[in-house]
């Protein structure tokens, strides 16, 4: 069984929350959104590609396929670019989306678009469990820069693939076997660009509840100025 639990902040500098995320243990169904464009774009663009994921995948409940995971997911970069195609106001407008199902016991699916996270701590390990769609990752690591190098880099925010963005979604899919007590954080750029890997594992790793865990690293990328909005799930196979 999944519990899970979710958490998000507009942070300490921006003025709206264009994050948004989908915590259901009842259905499994675990999804987060980073949206990104004018005015009130990115936030509706982050609601309604993290609304239809979860609404496709409850309309097939028995589908266990992963290329239904990555069809969720072509049917919300659909829904965001008929709506910025409806609405002058809402064109432009995209989102990371990062999903993650259960499909059987201790069996989940992990879906991502754009540069928001998934880590695994497994057995005291931590790990990245999604690959960042973003300039730095994917051109600039091949270019033969320093790691500091990248980090200031302007293109550093750039990402490659973003829900609607364009009409083909690169998705990235893999399946993932957890044992008993394995937890898997999920996790927007204003957490896991703020903070060090080796914060999220000891948080992970303590004796905290869900709940605590999730407060405390809000409150830890909110003491680093918080940037960006953050917004933290958290899932733990019981």
């Amino acid at each position: 069984m999944l519990e899970g639990f979710g958490l998000s902040d507009a942070g300490c500098v921006r003025p709206n929350n264009e994050d948004y995320f989908i915590s259901d243990t009842a259905s499994g169904i675990f999804v987060l959104a980073d949206g990104m464009g004018g005015a009130n774009a990115g936030e509706y663009a982050s609601r309604l590609s993290a609304e239809k994921v979860y609404e496709v995948l409850l309309s097939s409940p028995n589908d266990h396929r992963i290329e239904a995971l990555e069809h969720s997911f072509v049917e919300a970069n659909r829904a965001v670019r008929e709506a910025a195609r409806a609405n002058p106001e809402l064109d432009g407008m995209g989102t990371t989306l990062l999903a993650v199902r259960a499909v059987h016991d201790g069996e989940v699916q992990v879906a991502s678009v754009g540069d928001s996270r998934a880590y695994l701590c497994s057995n005291r390990e931590f790990s990245l469990i999604t690959h960042d769609q973003t300039w730095v990752n994917e051109v600039g690591s091949q270019l033969g820069l320093t790691d500091e190098a990248l980090r200031k880099h302007p293109m550093r925010h750039v990402l490659t693939m973003a829900v609607g963005s364009m009409d083909e979604l690169r998705v990235d899919c893999r399946p993932l076997h957890l044992n008993s007590g394995d937890q898997i954080l999920l996790c927007s750029d204003g957490l896991h660009g703020v903070l060090e890997e080796k914060i999220l594992h000891q948080t992970l790793d303590s004796q905290k509840s869900l709940p605590e865990k999730c407060h405390y690293l809000v409150d830890a990328a909110r003491q680093t100025g918080g940037p960006d909005n953050i917004t933290v799930v958290l899932i733990q196979l019981m």
